[in-house]
């Protein structure tokens, strides 16, 4: 199939540092190619990519040139699409919902896969005005707040078997890695980490938003010894961080779509320990992959279990659940499924 992926243009695919989304978009679409597709990717100019790149963008809007209105780019994503839709059979969009109004006039067979949250206002009017958009979830608990929308399916997050080295050594550090937002759960990590008197690192992304909480709520307890910030991490740099540590400490507060992060650690070997909310049960195997808590109490014991887990078994079952190879496979089975029925795109496949 010729295959059209449209990316945000936030980062570039893949991210040179922080950036889920993108990351997993250039899995997908280089294995995608491995699988004898044609893959055109839209994205900014900085990207690589084992398909065909189209640049709509020099470079990724955060790393680029300050003061960037991000819909004038996305302006001209959108219209890079609409020019040469009829070149594709299959146009795939990861940039939620502002390309359906010209996606649905196109004539070519579309799917929006969704990467955030779900719950916030004025999204179920989109889901009124588009209500034959094929839709994809990243998890079911995602699309819990939008059950009227057209859900082809759900397709958990998947990276190359390779990409990381496993450790089965027991770690000597707890490891905290993501956005430095309250949500995130970055000061119930340090508190559980403390409890249990064990060193935390944090590699973390410190959003430009969020300058004044980390510098009253964080800074004061990063003492860079116990409670070190180590900055944003590169995929080098990403793996050794959360290969020797003893556990990922996962507390967050917030519908979590699916939370990257956790098969990362996994893929290291290393336990995931996780506040019971949005795709964690979805993600994590209790007792097996680490453990699903309800608050600091369980999460502090869940510590002291986790240096028990088997390191090899983890691995283990995420080579069985989350390799990008076969999220490729889903989606491709998925596009296929669009493209012949694209006279009936309503059909809902479950």
């Amino acid at each position: 199939m010729r295959i059209a992926q449209l990316a945000p243009l936030a980062e570039s695919v893949p991210p040179k540092l922080y950036g889920g989304t993108e990351r997993v978009i250039a899995w997908l679409v280089d294995e995608l190619v491995e699988l004898g597709h044609e893959v055109t990717l839209f994205a900014s100019g900085d990207s690589r990519t084992k398909g065909k790149l189209h640049a709509v963008w020099p470079r990724a809007l955060r790393l680029g040139r300050r003061g960037i209105d991000p819909n004038a780019a996305c302006a001209l994503l959108i219209e890079a699409i609409a020019e040469c839709a009829r070149d594709f059979d299959m146009i795939h969009s990861h940039v939620d919902w502002l390309p359906l109004p010209v996606l649905r006039r196109t004539g070519v067979p579309f799917l929006t896969t969704m990467h955030g949250r779900l719950d916030l206002p004025g999204l179920a009017d989109v889901i009124g005005a588009f209500p034959e958009a094929p839709f994809l979830s990243i998890s079911d608990n995602q699309r819990r707040p939008l059950p009227e929308a057209n859900w082809i399916a759900t397709i958990p997050h998947g990276l190359p078997k390779d990409l990381f080295r496993p450790s089965y050594e027991a770690g000597s550090y707890l490891a905290f890695l993501g956005r430095l937002t309250a949500e995130k759960g970055p000061e119930a990590a340090i508190r559980i980490a403390r409890a249990v008197g064990m060193p935390l690192r944090i590699a973390a992304k410190i959003p430009r938003a969020e300058t004044a909480y980390f510098k009253k709520k964080l800074e004061p307890e990063i003492d860079g010894e116990e409670i070190k910030l180590v900055g944003e991490v590169d995929e080098v740099r990403k793996q050794p961080f959360l290969a020797e540590a003893a556990a990922l400490l996962f507390p967050i507060d917030w519908p979590e779509p699916f939370g990257l992060v956790m098969i990362e650690a996994m893929a290291c070997g290393t336990p995931v320990i996780a506040y019971r909310s949005g795709s964690v049960p979805e993600v994590v195997e209790d007792c097996i992959t680490g453990f699903i808590v309800e608050g600091e109490e369980q999460a502090i014991e869940a510590v002291k279990k986790a240096v028990r887990l088997d390191r090899r078994k983890v691995r283990a079952r995420f080579e069985e659940r989350f390799l990008a190879s076969r999220m490729a496979r889903e989606y491709e089975s998925r596009n296929r499924d669009l493209v012949a029925h694209r006279a009936t795109p309503s059909v809902k496949a479950r």
